[in-house]
Parts: structure tokens; sequence; C-alpha cells
């Protein structure tokens, strides 16, 4: 006859399997409380991406020499930047203009004032440096007159410098956390030529009126203020319309061109600093950020769906599919000019390389390198200049004896 079976846990420990439970509970806690942490940090990522931005500071102002007329600010990737450009400030001036580096270190860079600044001016010490370098229409010296573009969110400010006949027009889209003032530089390159520039504002950019969840799309949502500014231009007198956008601005053109009742009338883009593939810069933006991928796939993830509106605060889902260029390159009707550097240090330049090897019939691209966003100007007036002004009379916009 067997021996009766032992009970499973005939001779174990309580105590054993009472520690077991306490660490099993403790390491559903500890996983609980790191996805909620996760959740948490992606939930302020993805808020942060739609958020209209403040201007940051991003150097100090070191010295002040009104007698010699220059200015030793911190030492960053941009203010060592050889060329032109601006300075947000506090005290007696709010802005000035900057010129060449006339030494540096490790720490520091002496620079040039191309703003007068006098003797009895304070400027406080927190500063933000700037590729704008014109802060106001009137600083061109060129006719214009402000206009407001009929929306749906509103009336949308803009600035309107008529040139040559009135048959060819740019619509200037500035980039994400600027207003029009960014676009100013290019003003006078299009006058030149004999094209009429139109330079707009949209919803959330602190100058056109507030949409109701007051966010970003990405360009999304704000191509359709943009496409209005088209049909301002169309009754206008416009028979051909060029797009031309700064970093976000650039997503913004791009959506225009793809989604437009307009466009028949768009005859092309020229890109400056462009976001072709929102996915590429904000994981760049993340890494440079030292956050984890996770986070940042999450946050994305979040920004795709309604469900998340609540805790992202978007207002809307963010189409990332429709907002990837180089994914909907098949799509592409207009020739384009993509102006970007290798160092741009904020929006990479892959995307853009992808898309002149998707479209290369359609898009020519013009590699800077040492630039950095949306300064390539600022850097190297000369050569932007003369590319745009090439590619223009490439394309029939002017004609050879006015470039």
């Amino acid at each position: 006859m067997l021996p009766p079976r032992r009970a499973a846990n005939a001779g174990a420990n309580p105590g054993l399997f009472a520690g077991v439970r306490v660490a099993l509970t403790l390491l559903s806690v500890a996983l609980a409380a790191a996805l909620a942490l996760l959740g948490l940090t992606s939930a302020r990522l993805a808020r942060k991406v739609v958020t209209p931005a403040r201007r940051e500071t991003d150097t100090r102002i070191l010295s002040l020499d009104t007698s010699a007329q220059t200015i030793t600010l911190t030492r960053t990737p941009d203010t060592v930047l050889p060329g032109r450009y601006g300075l947000f400030t506090t005290g007696t001036a709010e802005y000035i203009k900057l010129g060449s580096v006339l030494a540096e270190d490790e720490s520091s860079v002496k620079r040039k004032l191309l703003t007068h600044v006098g003797p009895t001016s304070s400027l406080g010490a927190e500063a933000a440096f700037s590729g704008w370098y014109y802060q106001r229409a009137d600083e061109l010296h060129l006719p214009f007159t402000p206009e407001l573009i009929g929306s749906a969110v509103g009336p949308c400010p803009a600035w309107l410098f008529p040139a040559g006949d009135g048959d060819v027009w740019v619509i200037q889209v500035h980039g994400r956390g600027t207003t029009r003032s960014e676009c100013l530089r290019a003003v006078p390159v299009f006058t030149a030529l004999g094209i009429t520039t139109l330079v707009v504002s949209y919803r959330n950019d602190g100058e056109a009126p507030r949409s109701r969840s007051g966010t970003y799309g990405l360009g999304s949502t704000e191509w359709r203020d943009v496409d209005a500014a088209v049909g301002f231009a169309r009754r206008r007198g416009a028979k051909r319309v060029l797009l031309m956008g700064w970093s976000m601005g650039g997503a913004i053109a791009l959506q225009v061109s793809l989604n437009s009742a307009h466009r028949d009338l768009i005859a092309g883009l020229v890109l400056e600093s462009p976001v072709v593939d929102w996915r590429i810069v904000l994981d760049y933006q993340a890494k440079m950020m030292h956050v984890p991928t996770a986070v940042t796939d999450l946050a994305i993830e979040a920004l795709q769906h309604d469900w998340a509106n609540p805790v992202t605060r978007s207002g809307a889902s963010i189409p990332f599919d429709s907002l990837d260029v180089v994914a909907r390159a098949a799509e592409l009707r207009h020739p384009m000019l993509i102006l970007h550097s290798d160092d741009d240090g904020f929006v990479p330049s892959d995307a853009s390389h992808d898309l002149v090897v998707a479209r290369p019939d359609l898009v020519e691209l013009q590699v800077f390198e040492v630039a950095r966003h949306t300064k390539l100007w600022n850097y190297d007036q000369q050569r932007w200049s003369d590319s745009i002004r090439a590619w223009l009379t490439s394309r029939g916009f002017v004609a050879e004896e006015a470039a």
C-alpha cells in the first residue's frame, strides 16, 4: 500500500510565503509608481510641445563698453557665430543689434554693437540671442501697409510689402515661439526681384487670435490661417503665390501646399530650417534634454489621440502621420528650395535630405554648415540671398535681368 501523498505546502516555512507576498506587493507598488512617473513625465513633455513658448534667456551680458561700443556675452554655440544678429535685453533697451565677433575665450564672446548704446544706458544681465536682426517692419525702409487677414479664428495681423506688378507674391510664415519679425530678413530679397511680400501671423502666436485650446497644432491647424492669406493674395490680384516657411513655419507651408483649396495658385515653396517630420525633431530635442526614449514615444502617442486631450491639453489630436511630408512625398506638386544647416542644433536636417532623395524632381536643397537654426541669413547673407535669387530665376519667377 502506497504512503499517503504529502500536502503541497507541508513543511513549508510560513514566514517565507509572507516575505514573498510582501516583496511582490512592494514590487507592484514600485512598478505602479514607475509607470505613474513615466506617464506624468510624458504628459508634461506633450504639453510642452503644444504650448506656445515664451522667449527664454540663453545668455548673459558680462560687460558693456559704451565707449568702444562692444558687448561681452557668455559663450554659447550661438553667441560665438560669425555674422550679424540681435539680442533681446531688459533695461533701457529691449532689443539691440550685434555685429562681428571681436574676441573670445572658453567662457565669453566679445561682439561689436551695431545699435548705439549710450553711456547712461543700463541693461539687465539676462538676455536672449536672436537671428531676427530686424525687429520692426519700418526698419527695412520699404513701403508697407498693415493688413488683417480674416481666418476661422478671427483677423490675423500681417504686413504687406508691395513690389513689381503684383502678379507674384510670397507669403512668409514664421516659426514656433516667434512672431512675424523673424521673416523680415527675407523681405528685401523678394522686393528687389519685384515680388510682393505678405508676412503673416497665425493662431496662438501672440499676435493673431487665440484658438479655443490656445495650443499649437504643429501645422495641422495653423495652415488654415495661412491658406486664408493665400485667398487674400488672390483677391488682391496675385497670379502666382510662393510660400516661405521658417522652422515650424515650414511645416505649416508644407501643409498649405498639400491641403489648400488654392493649390492651383501656389507656385513653389522656399523653406528655411524647416520641420519636415515632427517625430525626428521631437526625438532629437528630447535626446538633447536627456529625456528617455520611452517618455518621448509615450508623449507622441498621447498627442495622437483625442482620449489623451485632457492630459496633454492639446485641444485636438496631432496627426503626426499627416505631418510627415517625407512619407507623403508622392503627394507633393510644387517645386521647393530648402535652406538647411547640417549644424542646425534644433531641427536636424535629416528629413530635408530625405525629402530630396524622395522627390529629386521637385526639391532642391542648399546645405549650410556652422550656421545654427534659422540663422543662415545671419551667418552668410550673400550665399543665402544668392541661393534664393538663383532658384527663383531658374523656376521663371523673375526675369534674369532682374536677378
